[in-house]
C-alpha cells in the first residue's frame, strides 16, 4: 500500500471534497462528489446501500478519487486503490461526524437507510501536495 506524506495527512484530514469515480456494469465509468474521512491508511467514503457507488464498488473495488482544496481548486490529490473493506460498524456515528465536519450540523437519520464505509486503499498517489 501506498504511504502518506504529513503534509497529505493534513491535507486528507481538512474539509476537503473529493469526487469518487467508480466503474458501471458496462465499463463506464461513474463520478460522485463525496465527503471523506482518513485513518492514517485509509480513504473512508460513507454511503447509503443501494446506491450507485455502493453497488458498484462491491461489484468491482477499482475506484479513484480526485480530492481538492474548496478555496484552492487547483490544490489536490488524485488517488487510484481499491476497496480493502466495507463496514457497517459504526457507520451511522461516522456519517454524522462527517456532517458535522462538513455541514456543522447532526446528520438527519433517514428511515430504513442503512450506511455503509468502504474502506479505498491507495494503489497510486499524484497531485500537487
Amino acid at each position: 500500500m501506498t504511504a502518506f506524506s504529513d503534509k497529505q495527512t493534513d491535507f486528507l484530514n481538512s474539509r476537503v471534497f473529493a469526487h469518487l469515480a467508480t466503474i458501471m456494469p458496462d465499463g463506464s465509468p461513474q463520478v460522485t462528489p463525496v465527503w471523506i474521512d482518513f485513518d492514517g491508511d485509509y480513504i473512508l467514503v460513507n454511503t447509503a446501500e443501494g446506491r450507485a457507488k455502493d453497488r458498484n464498488m462491491r461489484r468491482d473495488g477499482r475506484v479513484a478519487l480526485s480530492i481538492m482544496d474548496p478555496d484552492e481548486p487547483y490544490t489536490h490529490l488524485d488517488i487510484r486503490g481499491h476497496v480493502a473493506e466495507i463496514t457497517h460498524d459504526d457507520a451511522e456515528e461516522h456519517i454524522d461526524t462527517l456532517s458535522q465536519r462538513y455541514d456543522g450540523k447532526p446528520w438527519t437519520v433517514q428511515p430504513g437507510q442503512v450506511r455503509v464505509i468502504f474502506k479505498i486503499a491507495p494503489d497510486s498517489i499524484t497531485g500537487n501536495i
